[in-house]
C-alpha cells in the first residue's frame, strides 16, 4: 500500500518548490533587447581586435606583447572584460557578473583613452606616436558602450 501524503506535506513541497524558484530567480538577470545589443558590441569588439592597432600591429599582436604597456593592458582588459566576461555573463545571466562587466568595462574603458593618449603624445624622445589604429578606436567604441549597457543590466534587476 502506498502512503497518501497529508496536506501539511503537499503545502510544505509546495513552499519549497516556490522558495528554490525566487531563489534562482533573485540571482539571475534578464537580459531582453539588451543582451542581443551587448552580443553584437562583443563582436564588434572582435573584429577591433583583428584590425590595427599600433603601427601595423593588430589588436591580438599588441595582446601578446607586441605594441607597448599601455596598450596591451587595453588589448587584456578588453579582451577579459570585454569578451570573456561579457560571454560568461550573457550564458549564465548571473547578476553579479553584470556587476564584474560593468566596472571592469569602466575600467577597461579608462585604459583605453590612455591607450589612445599614448599613441597621440610625444615620447620620452620627443618622437610623436603614430597614433591610434582604426582597430584600438572601435574596441574604446565598442568598449564604452558594453560598459553603459552592462551598467543599465546591473541597475535594472529589482
Amino acid at each position: 500500500m502506498s502512503k497518501v501524503p497529508n496536506g501539511n506535506e503537499v503545502d510544505q513541497a509546495l513552499a519549497d518548490d516556490v522558495n528554490q524558484v525566487v531563489s534562482k530567480a533573485s540571482r539571475t538577470v534578464e537580459l531582453g533587447r539588451r543582451g542581443f545589443v551587448i552580443s553584437i558590441l562583443v563582436f564588434v569588439l572582435l573584429v577591433g581586435q583583428i584590425l590595427p592597432w599600433v603601427g601595423d600591429k593588430v589588436g591580438w599582436q599588441v595582446l601578446f606583447g607586441q605594441g607597448g604597456a599601455i596598450p596591451q593592458l587595453f588589448a587584456a582588459t578588453s579582451t577579459v572584460i570585454g569578451i570573456l566576461c561579457s560571454a560568461l555573463a550573457l550564458g549564465t545571466r548571473r547578476w553579479w557578473l553584470t556587476w564584474v562587466c560593468a566596472i571592469g568595462g569602466w575600467f577597461s574603458s579608462v585604459d583605453g583613452l590612455l591607450a589612445i593618449w599614448s599613441q597621440q603624445s610625444s615620447h620620452a624622445n620627443n618622437a610623436v606616436g603614430g597614433g591610434p589604429g582604426i582597430g584600438m578606436i572601435i574596441a574604446l567604441v565598442a568598449m564604452i558602450l558594453l560598459a553603459g549597457n552592462w551598467m543599465r543590466t546591473a541597475f535594472s534587476r529589482t
